[in-house]
């Protein structure tokens, strides 16, 4: 496993497919791995850079404080490091409020944008405090079996978890194998709610596409609708039935969309 030292952290990398660059961006109690099932999608197009950020993953784990443009500000000097840049940015849940800041901070290394189920914080926005990201995305030390049925009742959909009753043995296996680091997590976790992009968003100028499922628990579906109201020229597309991790409930529909997106914005 190749790490690159940038800002003073080890970061856990890995490279795939060949074509115009594209950074997957993950969020924040998951790593690198997340988009294993995605990368067949991509490869044969685009030359993948998947990482794990600072506090997750196999990277270091600074017990310091944490920002969303400390965390943008460390992918992008990944992107340098790899010479990845300009590149196609696709950016899901706190890895969404992270691509927002490297659109605005780092603008020039972004071709193009996809926001998945994601926000731009702030009090115009609905809250991630006091709803359903409390309990998944609890601080707390919970065990495997905790964490891992809390997220997958309320990352997906009551009728998905119904239709797929592997999901939670599954996600209590992951999180027994791979279990959260409790001050990495704790820092991103304050770094997710004090996020706040919104008397900004007109600083992204590059193509955007806002994505999420209609039925959202984690984080409201009405945050990409404010997204793309206030990021000029942007597309919106609204998935159901689906929740969180729209991509996995629906991954035709998601799947069209973003590479339509792309293929659009290729060289």
């Amino acid at each position: 496993m190749p790490f690159a030292r940038v800002n003073g952290v080890n970061l856990a990398y890995e490279l795939h497919g060949t074509g115009d660059p594209l950074v997957l961006i993950h969020g924040a109690q998951s790593d690198r791995s997340i988009f294993a099932n995605l990368l067949p999608d991509f490869v044969d197009q685009f030359q993948i850079l998947v990482f794990d950020q600072r506090g997750s993953g196999q990277s270091e784990k600074p017990d310091i404080e944490y920002t969303m443009g400390m965390i943008a500000d460390d992918t992008a000097a990944l992107m340098d490091h790899l010479d990845f840049s300009p590149t196609h940015v696709y950016g899901v849940s706190m890895g969404g409020m992270i691509a927002q800041e490297l659109a605005i901070r780092h603008g020039a290394a972004v071709r193009s944008l996809v926001l998945g189920c994601t926000t731009p914080g702030g009090p115009q926005a609905v809250s991630l405090e006091g709803g359903a990201i409390q309990n998944s995305h609890s601080t707390a030390a919970l065990s495997a079996e905790e964490r891992g049925r809390a997220l997958a009742e309320t990352a997906f959909t009551k009728g998905y978890v119904e239709q797929h009753p592997e999901l939670i043995p599954a996600l209590i296996e992951a999180r027994k194998k791979q279990p959260l680091d409790p001050v990495g997590f704790a820092r991103r976790m304050r770094a997710a709610y004090a996020h706040n992009t919104f008397d900004r968003l007109s600083q992204i100028t590059c193509p955007t596409l806002v994505i999420t499922g209609k039925d959202d628990a984690l984080i409201a579906w009405e945050n990409s609708q404010l997204l793309a109201e206030h990021i000029a020229g942007s597309e919106l597309v609204i998935l159901e039935p689906a929740g969180h991790v729209f991509w996995v409930e629906q991954p035709a529909q998601s799947r069209e969309a973003i590479l339509t997106f792309l293929q659009k914005q290729r060289s």
